[in-house]
């Protein structure tokens, strides 16, 4: 039954704004040095009509969402605002008189996105077709408006519009009979953590010791010792070669060494690790290697290893890597392997422990997969694009209102901390990392997804 909270979306306007990074990102075989963001604009209106703007924000990280070697960095990024144009007017044209919850509009049209990539891909000539991934990023900040002007134009945190008040169908509608009765509501929190732990990222070119600093700075920390000392972070995302076993066994030692003496010296003796080599890792063997050789050469560092992320290729069709064997030495996440429903399923099938999660891939599908994952008992990490502005307070904000493992990857503020700084002004608290940790319960007080 149709509710007088639905949504149709009147209108989509597309800004985008590009940074350089404070210093290059290493991760995999990519380096990284700027960064565009999509911001979105959305009017919506509901069945009493009621109007309001919604807002979404993403990073276009083609290198990351479409790994091409043969396309340039700007033809990736023009499909990618391409797609997202292209989604925006197929929703306001097919909007007419319709009404739906957020929810249904990205499931209702969820099959056009691929249509769409295959259409930019051919009209660009592009030498390879844009990955579904990539099309996911860039219509993202699409979906997060629509969820935001639904909270907005019903005057309600979006969080709690995702009950059976608000809701057309149980979550059997979307995951099968197992979930009849059952909503998102069920499976997320009743308001936002008043704090959550970040995740600080170790890019395979940062530096790890003071004494390893260059002699210009600009006033920020220059190595990973001195973020320790600056805000007491404890949760530590390292960036892994994959092809290299020696060198990730070492640079994994390394962090922990560094990390359990600078902690060491504030009193703090519990810190996590996670390690990420970005697909590069050729096989599961592979992966196992690093482990038991890191076991063997560090074993204080490899106890403080909560889970591997993505270790081997995101194609899960072609490659069917079964990664049990991985799986009973440390927890295993697919992270860019998990886009739907039906590749969160060949993942489990596969032996992969759990998922990594990314607003990137749509507010919605996320929703979706985080339902799925908690009455499976399935772990998950909420993980971010280097995510400035609203889309770290998305990105923050969910994992504030859901069961991630341990926190939320933040990694904006060592690599574009000058981004938007009219959003970092409008919410210190969460921009701000004290003793390890940003204070998300200011989210509590806000309409939509609280941008």
């Amino acid at each position: 039954m149709s509710k007088d909270s639905d949504i149709r979306p009147v209108e989509i306007d597309f800004e985008y704004r590009s940074f350089r990074l404070r210093t290059p990102l290493k991760f995999g075989s990519v380096v990284v040095e700027e960064s565009t963001s999509l911001l979105v604009t959305t009017v919506v209106k509901n069945r009493n009509g009621e109007k309001a703007e919604g807002l979404g924000s993403m990073p276009l990280a083609c290198e990351w969402a479409f790994p091409s070697h043969v396309e340039s960095h700007e033809n990736k990024l023009e499909a990618m605002k391409l797609v997202a144009e292209r989604y925006g007017k197929l929703l306001v044209e097919e909007a007419g008189n319709r009404y739906m919850h957020p929810i249904d509009w990205f499931v209702k049209y969820e099959d056009e996105i691929p249509r769409i990539t295959r259409r930019v891909s051919s009209e660009l000539r592009l030498k390879e077709e844009l990955p579904i991934l990539a099309s996911l990023v860039a219509v993202s900040p699409i979906d997060a408006s629509m969820h935001d002007g639904f909270g907005k134009v019903n005057k309600i945190c979006s969080y709690d519009g995702y009950g059976p008040k608000y809701v057309d169908h149980d979550l059997s509608f979307y995951l099968g009979e197992r979930f009849k009765g059952k909503y998102i509501a069920d499976y997320i929190k009743p308001e936002y953590s008043s704090e959550i732990p970040v995740f600080h990222l170790v890019g395979g070119l940062d530096k790890l010791r003071s004494e390893e600093d260059p002699d210009e700075s600009d006033g920020l920390p220059a190595s990973l010792e001195e973020w320790i000392e600056k805000e007491g972070v404890f949760c530590f995302k390292i960036k892994l070669k994959g092809s290299d076993v020696e060198w990730d066994v070492k640079r994994t030692k390394d962090v922990a060494e560094t990390v359990a003496e600078t902690l060491g010296k504030k009193g703090v003796r519990n810190f996590y690790l996670s390690v990420d080599s970005n697909e590069m890792h050729p096989s599961p063997e592979a992966v196992l290697e690093y482990l038991l050789k890191t076991r063997k050469a560090a074993p204080e560092a490899f106890e403080k290893i909560l889970y591997v992320e993505q270790p081997v290729s995101r194609d899960l069709a072609s490659h069917m890597f079964n990664m049990r064997k991985v799986a009973e030495v440390k927890p295993v996440l697919a992270d860019e392997s998990v886009t739907d429903l039906e590749s969160f399923d060949l993942a489990m099938r596969l032996g992969w422990s759990g998922v990594a999660l990314k607003t990137c891939k749509c507010h919605s599908s996320i929703l979706l997969l985080v339902s799925k994952a908690e009455e499976l008992g399935v772990p998950y990490s909420i993980q971010d694009l280097t995510c400035p502005g609203l889309s770290l307070v998305h990105s923050a904000g969910f994992a504030a209102r859901t069961n991630p493992i341990l926190g939320v990857e933040y990694n904006a503020r060592q690599y574009l901390p000058s981004a938007f700084k009219e959003v970092q002004e409008r919410f210190p608290e969460i921009f701000e990392v004290r003793q390890g940790k940003i204070r998300t319960g200011c989210l509590n007080q806000t309409i939509g997804l609280g941008f």
